[in-house]
């Protein structure tokens, strides 16, 4: 069980560049936390989404991805973009169709 703790935390690293992400840019890690928490509740309750008028908003791809990619060694980051990839089809659509792609990777 501790080699496949290991590999999902990238031995430590993850948690490294997440403890220098807090200590640089606190309201950002702490946006971050927010943020998963929501889309984690979105998607466990799929009530939220029968509402016969839903709430929209937009949102700037280009701007998520450019962040994305400068936060991957972030854990929190690479879990948003973990769910954002797997239940988001306009985030993966987006993702896909870029042409830089290895700045992601």
């Amino acid at each position: 069980a501790a080699g496949l703790w290991t590999v999902f935390t990238l031995g430590g690293v993850g948690s490294k560049a997440s403890a220098q992400l807090e200590q640089c840019s606190p309201l950002a890690s702490q946006s971050l936390l927010l943020l998963l928490i929501f889309f984690y509740f979105l998607v466990s309750d799929n009530t939220a989404f029968s509402s016969s008028n839903p709430h929209t908003f937009q949102i700037n791809f280009n701007s998520l991805y450019t962040a994305l990619c400068e936060q991957q060694k972030s854990d929190q980051a690479t879990l948003l973009l973990y769910m954002l990839l797997h239940q988001n089809s306009n985030v993966r659509t987006y993702v896909l169709a870029r042409t830089d792609i290895e700045n992601l990777v």
